[in-house]
């Protein structure tokens, strides 16, 4: 039985989605899984924040710009698509928030391919600033995010993994077994707990890891992962996503508040 057998990927009117695409395409292609594109983009007379009484509404202008950036998109797919029966398109038509109906869907497959939030484009996007995070606790699938600047085309050849002995880190790394590649290289860096307590089930994977423990936690461990990470050059992150949700109100834990401003490669994560 394969782990990961059915991607969801959000696609929205930014230009990142073309990028998100290409490499959720290639995941799909080497884990021989099927994959949905998912347009989910609020319409442009949609505000993402509260309006005074009265403002906001849909200009003729507004339903053409939108019906462009859905056309130009489902043009991304069709030509990523071509060939593979497996890749499908569908369209999120919500009038709940946009989040809450895309991490239902995320509870149906594998996986979930993800975006992170653009400040220079989330009017263009259509998406709220906090919609990574929303899907990510609210949906509890491992979710691969994939940084606005840089393009990434696939994963898995050198992976740093951020350990902490919790569920969510746990729940993580089970995730990214299916994402490594043939002669990985692997290493698990930890801040307060023993990485090489995880040196049985790797070997257990046929995986030879290197560990290193980078002292305690401090209160900066986002920060400190991401360096590392660049000093490794790995190309893929995993941790676990630290957070809750409340009514009207997202927490999110330090490490996982940094990674998901300043993230440098993919992460792959899980609550």
């Amino acid at each position: 039985m394969k782990t990961i057998a059915s991607i969801l990927l959000h696609l929205d009117a930014a230009p990142q989605s073309r990028d998100r695409l290409t490499l959720a395409c290639r995941l799909a292609q080497r884990l021989d899984a099927g994959l949905l594109a998912l347009y989910a983009a609020a319409p442009s007379g949609t505000s993402l924040m509260p309006l005074p009484m009265g403002g906001g509404g849909l200009t003729m202008q507004d339903v053409q710009r939108d019906e462009e950036r859905r056309a130009q998109a489902r043009a991304w797919f069709e030509a990523a698509a071509a060939g593979q029966s497996r890749l499908n398109w569908s369209e999120l038509h919500a009038t709940a928030p946009m989040a809450e109906v895309f991490a239902r869907q995320a509870l149906l497959h594998d996986l979930v391919v993800i975006g992170q939030h653009d400040p220079d484009s989330s009017d263009a996007a259509g998406v709220a600033p906090d919609f990574a995070e929303e899907v990510v606790i609210d949906s509890g699938r491992p979710a691969l995010l994939v940084p606005f600047a840089g393009r990434y085309h696939d994963v898995g050849r050198r992976v740093l993994v951020a350990w902490k002995a919790s569920r969510e880190a746990a729940r993580a790394l089970s995730a990214a077994l299916a994402l490594l590649q043939p002669g990985a290289e692997v290493h698990v860096v930890s801040w307060g707990s023993d990485p090489s307590e995880l040196r049985p089930l790797l070997q257990h994977h046929g995986i030879e890891a290197q560990f290193h423990a980078e002292g305690g936690d401090e209160g900066q461990v986002g920060e400190l992962m991401l360096s590392r990470a660049a000093d490794l050059g790995v190309d893929l992150i995993v941790m676990g996503c630290y957070g809750r949700s409340r009514t009207r109100e997202r927490l999110l834990g330090g490490a996982s508040r940094s990674v998901f401003g300043a993230m440098t490669v993919p992460v792959l994560m899980s609550h």
